[in-house]
Order: C-alpha cells, then sequence, then structure tokens
C-alpha cells in the first residue's frame, strides 16, 4: 500500500466550522465542548492539512467589539505563522444570527441587506491581510418557503446587485479575490436560490464582474438533489469556473450528511478524485486548487473521534488518489477504454475545416448509415465499471 500520509504539497484544508462543530442538531444538545480556533490550527498542522478557512462568526464571535476581534485575529495569525498553516478561502456567516431568518443578500428588508454587505465587505479586509485568494458565499437563507412572501424576479436583481458590489470592492482595494458561489437545493431554507451548480453558472453569467466569479460545489450538495456530483464539476472546469472545491460525503438525497469524504457514495468519490487528479490535459490533475474538506464529525464522536475523522478524509482522498492511479496505468482498462469508444469522444464530430455542406454531401454519414448495426454493438460499460470496482477494492 502506498503512504497515506498526507503533506502540505497534497493541498488539504479544512474550515473551522468541520473540526469545531459541537454537534447539535434540530433535535439535540451538542455532544462536545466548543473547540479554540488556535487549538484547530495546531492539530490540523499536525495531521498533514496545509490550509485553514473559516466564516467570520468561527474566529470572532458575534457582536464582538473591536478591542476583542483584534484580540482573535492576533492568536489566530500566531498559530498560522507557528505552524506554517495558510488561509486559501474565508467566508462570511450570514446564516446563524436571527436577523437573517428571512434572508441576507435578498431580504425584504433593505436595512438586513446592507447590514449583509457590510459584514461581508469586513470580513473580506481580514480575508486580504490573510493571503486568501478565494471568497465563497453560500446563501444558505437566500430563499423561500412560501413562494408569495418573496418578489423571485427582484430577489435575484438584489443577489445580482450584492455580488457585483462585493467584486467592485475587491477590485477596488486591490484585494484581487476570486469568489466562489456555493450551490445549495435546500436546508436550511425551504428552497434556496441558486440550488445547483448549472443555477449558479447561469446566473453568473449576468454579473459585472463575471470573470471573477465562480462555483463552489460540495459533495452533499448536489447528490441532495439528486445529481452526479462529478459531471457538475466536470461542467464547472470545462467552463473555468471550479475555483474551489468542498468535499465530504452523502448517502442519497436526503438532509445534509457533511460525512467524511469516501464514507458516502464511494464509486461516485472514486470518479471525483479520478477527474481532479487525472482529467487534465495530457491525463494530468485537472483541478490545482485547494482540497476543502467541508464535513462535520459525527455527532457520537469525542474530541479525539474530531481528529481520526479530520485524518481519515485525508486518507480516503489519498487512497483514492492511488487507486485511480492504478486504475489508469491497468493495461486491460486501457483496452476496455479502446473498446468502449471513450478516446474517440475527443474527436471532433467535423472534420479540421469541414462544413455542414461536406456533412450533407457524405452518404456514409446518413443515406448509407446502417444504424442497425451501430445500435447493435455493445457499449462495453459494465466492463468498465467492474475493472473500477476491482481496483477500488484492491482486487487489482
Amino acid at each position: 500500500m502506498p503512504s497515506s500520509q498526507p503533506t502540505r504539497a497534497d493541498r488539504f484544508s479544512f474550515g473551522l466550522w468541520t473540526v469545531g462543530w459541537q454537534a447539535r442538531d434540530p433535535f439535540g444538545d451538542a455532544t462536545r465542548p466548543a473547540l479554540d480556533p488556535v487549538e484547530s490550527v495546531h492539530r490540523l498542522a499536525e495531521l498533514g492539512a496545509y490550509g485553514v478557512t473559516f466564516h467570520d462568526d468561527d474566529l470572532i464571535p458575534f457582536g464582538s467589539d473591536d478591542a476583542a476581534r483584534d484580540g482573535h485575529i492576533k492568536r489566530f495569525r500566531a498559530a498560522l505563522e507557528e505552524t506554517g498553516l495558510v488561509v486559501p478561502m474565508a467566508t462570511t456567516n450570514l446564516f446563524t444570527h436571527p436577523v437573517f431568518k428571512e434572508g441576507a443578500l435578498t431580504a425584504n428588508d433593505r436595512d438586513v441587506r446592507r447590514f449583509a454587505l457590510r459584514k461581508v465587505m469586513r470580513n473580506m479586509d481580514l480575508a486580504a491581510e490573510l493571503g486568501a485568494e478565494t471568497y465563497v458565499l453560500w446563501g444558505g437563507r437566500e430563499g423561500t418557503e412560501v413562494d408569495a412572501a418573496k418578489d423571485l424576479r427582484a430577489a435575484f436583481d438584489r443577489y445580482r446587485e450584492g455580488l457585483d458590489t462585493l467584486a467592485q470592492y475587491s477590485v477596488d482595494r486591490g484585494y484581487g479575490l476570486r469568489f466562489a458561489l456555493e450551490p445549495k437545493p435546500n436546508e436550511p431554507r425551504g428552497d434556496i436560490f441558486l440550488p445547483t451548480v448549472g443555477h449558479a453558472l447561469a446566473f453568473i453569467s449576468t454579473l459585472e464582474h463575471a470573470d471573477l466569479v465562480g462555483v463552489n460545489p460540495e459533495v452533499g450538495h448536489e447528490q441532495m438533489a439528486g445529481l452526479n456530483f462529478t459531471h457538475g464539476i466536470a461542467q464547472a472546469l470545462w467552463q473555468g469556473k471550479l475555483f474551489h472545491i468542498d468535499l465530504n460525503g452523502q448517502h442519497g438525497p436526503k438532509f445534509d450528511q457533511d460525512l467524511v469524504f469516501g464514507h458516502g457514495d464511494l464509486l461516485s468519490a472514486f470518479a471525483t478524485v479520478d477527474l481532479l487528479e487525472n482529467g487534465g490535459p495530457g491525463g494530468g490533475p485537472a483541478y490545482d486548487g485547494p482540497r476543502h474538506f467541508d464535513y462535520k464529525p459525527l455527532r457520537t464522536e469525542d474530541a479525539d473521534g474530531v481528529w481520526t475523522s479530520a485524518a481519515a478524509n485525508m486518507r480516503t482522498y489519498l487512497l483514492l488518489k492511488e487507486r485511480a492511479a492504478a486504475y489508469r496505468a491497468d493495461p486491460e482498462v486501457q483496452e476496455a477504454l479502446a473498446a468502449a469508444g471513450v478516446p474517440e469522444l475527443a474527436v471532433p464530430t467535423l472534420g479540421e475545416g469541414e462544413s455542414y455542406d461536406d456533412l450533407l454531401a457524405d452518404r456514409s454519414a446518413f443515406e448509407d448509415f446502417d444504424a442497425d448495426a451501430a445500435a447493435a454493438r455493445g457499449g462495453g460499460v459494465v466492463r468498465l465499471a467492474q475493472l473500477a470496482v476491482e481496483h477500488l477494492t484492491g482486487a487489482r
């Protein structure tokens, strides 16, 4: 077996809210005490992570005065310097405080929208100060339970206005931040705006600074909607919009489980790692950003279990990366890919210099094409799937 000890080169990162989750849920109180962000930084560094991310309220309790705020930042910065961890991404909590119960950037109340913008801008200042390159925006309260309670078209106007304002702020301040929208279909709102990768990509095309805005897809969020996560990130990569990624596990379309990566749909996790690591030009990595884990340690776990679960995310990713490399290098897999015609998909349908007039003149393309014979050919898909299972289970 390969070494599964992570290194900084793997670019694994965690949010303070992940390991710091106290395991409250709608039916039960916390099962773990609060975790000091400074301890999180040190423990993650010991486990081999390279980065740590945060919401503003993860680091600085909501309502802190300036002196308290400066103290929290000073301690956090010292921990970063002591460990060498970086802050590749930051985000803003626009969902916990009751002021956001009806929305933040799309709240009916204009004063709430203005407060939300200021809250984001203030944390953008800190994010830039700490060297973050990406700013994630998750609109967990941007949505409805009752459609009549929201002017839906106006809501998208306000959402766009908010994003345009924040992007312009970054440009004018020289922060160089790229923004990543995080889609999710539901929970906590009954229906959240921009619920999937496709919705977010369409929305981004309307923005004034569309070049600065991409997506931050999360495994569980796409799978909650019954969608294929690997397809979603493939489209984001294809459009040059995969600015960040959240990895975790999920058992199908139910509540957001935030399991350890790979502890849900393992075949999907295998396909995701294969795409990220081997789906680029020439078979190299397709994505060069952080491999960020947005998970929650199970409610059953004590403090030791928190760090066991954090390590499990990285170990699982590295094991899947090794298995995906072996799969791609297997001569039988290469033969099966060719038999299934997979490499042929990279060949343009129209030849170089060929026009649709040439296509119309080509009798082999239609008049003489034997559709029945083509339909009779097997696809070889099950063989490819079985080979993947055998590599994934270590049978090869």
